[in-house]
């Protein structure tokens, strides 16, 4: 049906699915009547390539240099990127009463990063249900706030535009600060964060939490994201007021509310999201390198979000502890965690590394700008965050180029291409064990 009389791979036929819709949304950009100015080809990939892969990251004002066809498209290919189109495919299939065959749940499977085909038609069912009526309810609230301020069409058309780029974590705005002048706001607050929060949690979590309503009977998956997003975002939350709190080009010209509230965003949005209410780039460089670092951890599996996950970070700091205690058996919330899985996070976390290492090294030579600011856009992209501090319109070709490969990279994710590419070793010899040093 969807990939039958093509000899590929489900990681090589989800690349090419995205490499696809990516040229679409880029002619469809191209149009005159998508844009206000003229947008060369390039910007207008990397533009679609940042929709489609729910980063952010932009190298024109998304609210002035397209128009309201342009947004439109940009808004669309967000869902798409963040609800996955092998999604939107089986969705379409499924209304034309065609049957769903097992390379297609493969598909699904590889699409929702999930570790069996069983139950891949529900979760796609739950999952658009499930995101319709959160991105509604988003746009009743985010209505209180904006219909009264900017009038009936364009308060409506602004909620609905914010609520699809929060919950799918694109960290696209319409402003050209983005929320900054939204601070101190609760209802925009809450409502942005919140999205951000579900989204980045992961359907897998979202309808595991629906069916058992209880945390004891959630799965170990559930409970690390949970546990984990919680513990993450208030020590982010503090660390960043700590760090910013006397500088008087962020959080120090702010009430002690709104340092809160600022201090609160900007812990939840680097895991992927890509909303800012302060100048990101009056930041300190402390506060930046803490950023990258859960830029870089993301959000969680079956998510929105991008970088190396935060189960795979979960993975990979209990290995560690277990190490360190001399014992052989990870375990957590009285579960124990197969090894195979510590070597899947190992390879995720080093293939992103040395992804991310390189980009920088080039970067490094094409663009005049300070080094921190070069990992940050990097991280930035590769985590699929979208917070920018301020190299991304300046950027050379080349470096746009670079960034549109992590984009890509970054969503699909490493193991996806590496699969893709790599053949599998089906040889049966073994051969003998022997010690090597290390450490």
């Amino acid at each position: 049906m969807l990939s039958r009389q093509v000899k590929i791979s489900p990681p090589q036929f989800l690349i090419l699915t995205f490499v696809v819709f990516i040229i679409l949304g880029t002619m469809l950009l191209k149009m005159p009547i998508s844009s206000n100015q003229p947008i060369s080809w390039l910007d207008s990939l990397f533009t679609i390539t940042s929709a489609m892969t729910v980063t952010g990251l932009v190298v024109v004002d998304t609210g002035t240099a397209y128009s309201y066809v342009g947004q439109v498209i940009i808004m669309i290919w967000i869902q798409i990127g963040g609800l996955g189109i092998m999604s939107f495919a089986i969705l379409f299939f499924m209304f034309l009463g065609k049957k769903i065959g097992f390379r297609e749940r493969v598909l699904i499977q590889q699409s929702l990063n999930q570790t069996t085909i069983g139950g891949v038609i529900r979760l796609v069912r739950s999952l658009f249900a499930f995101s319709l009526i959160i991105e509604g309810i988003a746009v009743l609230f985010l209505s209180i706030r904006w219909v009264p301020e900017l009038g009936w069409g364009k308060g409506l058309y602004y909620s609905l535009f914010h609520a699809v780029s929060a919950f799918n974590n694109a960290g696209f705005g319409l402003w050209p600060d983005n929320l900054m002048k939204y601070v101190g706001d609760p209802i925009v607050n809450l409502t942005i964060s919140g999205l951000l929060i579900l989204g980045g949690l992961g359907f897998t979590v979202m309808a595991d939490v629906w069916r058992k309503r209880t945390f004891s009977k959630l799965s170990l998956h559930s409970k690390l994201m949970i546990v984990g997003t919680i513990v993450l975002n208030i020590v982010a939350m503090v660390i960043i007021l700590l760090l910013e709190m006397n500088n008087a080009k962020t959080l120090g010209s702010l009430s002690w509310s709104d340092k809160l509230w600022a201090a609160y965003f900007q812990g939840v949005s680097p895991r992927t999201a890509g909303f800012n209410t302060i100048d990101v780039t009056q930041i300190n460089d402390s506060t930046a390198f803490f950023t990258i670092i859960l830029m870089f951890i993301g959000a969680g599996s079956a998510s929105t979000g991008g970088g190396i996950k935060l189960t795979t970070f979960i993975i990979i700091v209990l290995a560690v502890f277990t190490y360190l205690k001399g014992k052989e058996e990870i375990t957590t919330f009285k579960r124990s965690i197969d090894n195979k899985l510590v070597f899947k996070s190992l390879a995720i976390a080093m293939i992103s590394i040395l992804f991310v290492i390189l980009a920088v090294f080039i970067l490094s030579i094409t663009e005049k700008a300070p080094f921190v600011k070069i990992v940050y856009e990097v991280v930035s992209a590769f985590g699929t965050v979208g917070l920018s501090m301020g190299l991304t319109f300046d950027l050379t070709w080349i470096g746009k180029v670079v960034l549109i490969f992590i984009m890509f990279l970054g969503k699909l994710g490493p193991l996806t291409l590496a699969f893709s590419l790599a053949r599998r070793d089906s040889s049966k010899i073994r051969y003998p064990k022997e010690d090597v040093l290390a450490g």
